[in-house]
């Protein structure tokens, strides 16, 4: 797993305060400033063409992945609503419209980094967007470099490989249709096919410099790529069994600035903002036990939304070092990725091996429904990972509809348009 000191990331924000301009020339043009590394108040004026300073890649690659991290923070979030894993428990108009996916408030709110610990607003689209291009830049200026004007460029490039992965695998499972800096539209499959050429080229590259953590974050993505395009599951069991036991990559975060806390836990646990919904609060195993992968607390109060009983996450606890971060990529994920593209009894002692590092009995069958085992196991073994609205989107699985508890009729959306600061802004889109 990567460790990226807390004194790397100071030095970056530092760095970046000095070429605050020149970033903001490069960010993503049709999306709003998301306040991370890159949102910095120094308006000193520095020419794009400074970043061409091989010296600043380190602080390129920084930005670039903390941008990313601010993402996919929002993305777990976000998602957790649109899947039905979490209620809004508050009364802030800017949140609770993804519980019921208001289509116009959803179109008109592409999402930021958060701003503040209290920061209530959703949405993925724009952070991920600025990732991915940020990513995708910081990896060409690379290429004009030589190792020994970056030290670690092999290294970098093969991050914001893999990491762009990431950002075009997200974008293309929760999007309707797709755009890219200002180009036409794209259905998921042309956006998961990107993915997949990023996550071959970062394999291949981790495999040179012999970086096994990128390698195997690669490695799950390229399988989780091919799982979601659906023509290549032999592929994708193929990447996942090459994944070992114990891995995960997570997201980094830690308690120096709002943009880097755990969006997660800062929603649920220390603002009472969302509440793990219904169908989470009691599962149990097949023994009548409490099932251990999704852990739920009472707390016997209602939100700030005085109707809604806050029944607090328990598996994200905290920002600070110690606590259980985030996964991107990890062996459990790789294993359910393995069983559900191939199926039989394989299929099942992958399921068996997941359970085991759970510490949850094994299953003696799948029963007469395989696809729906591995479903229940992913929606119990990667709760609150932004995993099970891309399976109810991929998988054609019924959402939430009627009226909830304040009386909100819930829309029959269900991925997420493109939001109108692109359609409005990209002449693609224009009539």
């Amino acid at each position: 797993m990567r460790s990226q000191s807390s004194n790397k990331r100071a030095r970056a924000a530092a760095s970046l305060k000095r070429l605050s301009t020149a970033l903001l020339v490069l960010s993503f043009a049709a999306t709003t400033a998301c306040n991370s590394l890159l949102a910095v108040d120094n308006p000193g004026q520095v020419p794009a063409d400074a970043l061409a300073d091989p010296a600043l890649m380190p602080v390129l690659e920084a930005a670039a992945i903390q941008q990313f991290q601010c993402g996919f923070a929002q993305w777990v979030g976000t998602a957790g609503m649109l899947s039905g894993e979490y209620l809004s428990a508050n009364g802030f108009v800017d949140n609770h419209p993804w519980e019921w996916r208001g289509v116009a408030e959803i179109k008109g709110a592409p999402g930021s980094c958060p701003t503040a610990r209290g920061t209530t607003s959703m949405g993925f689209y724009t952070p991920l967007q600025q990732a991915r291009f940020q990513l995708d830049d910081a990896e060409k200026r690379l290429e004009t470099f030589t190792d020994a004007q970056v030290p670690n460029r092999q290294k970098f490039i093969t991050e914001m490989k893999a990491y762009a992965g990431y950002s075009y695998v997200i974008l293309a499972e929760g999007m309707c249709d797709m755009a890219i800096d200002n180009g036409p539209k794209m259905t998921k499959a042309d956006v998961l096919a990107i993915a997949e050429k990023r996550f071959t080229d970062a394999i291949a590259l981790a495999t040179t410099i012999n970086d096994a953590s990128l390698k195997n974050m690669a490695l799950v993505g390229r399988a989780r790529a091919r799982l979601d395009l659906g023509t290549n599951m032999a592929g994708a069991a193929a990447d996942a069994a090459l994944v070992p036991a114990g891995f995960v990559r997570a997201a980094e975060f830690s308690e120096t600035t709002p943009a880097r806390e755990n969006r997660l836990y800062n929603l649920t646990v220390r603002n009472d903002f969302l509440s793990t919904a219904d169908a989470y609060r009691t599962l149990t195993l097949e023994n009548g036990q409490p099932d251990p992968r999704v852990k739920v607390t009472d707390m016997k109060r209602k939100g700030s939304d005085n109707v809604t009983p806050i029944f607090q996450q328990q598996k994200f606890n905290g920002t600070a070092a110690g606590a259980v971060a985030l996964p991107i990529a990890s062996y459990v994920e790789a294993q359910l990725i393995f069983a559900e593209a191939t199926g039989g009894q394989a299929g099942l002692d992958a399921i068996n091996r997941v359970r085991a590092v759970a510490g949850v009995p094994a299953l003696a069958s799948a029963g007469p429904d395989f696809v729906a085992t591995v479903l229940e196991e992913r929606r119990r073994q990667l709760f609150s990972e932004g995993q099970r609205y891309a399976d109810m989107l991929r998988k054609n699985l019924p959402f939430v509809t009627g009226v909830n508890r304040k009386g909100q009729t819930i829309s029959n959306l269900t991925c997420v348009p493109l939001p109108d600061v692109e359609t409005r802004n990209n002449p693609n889109f224009k009539t």
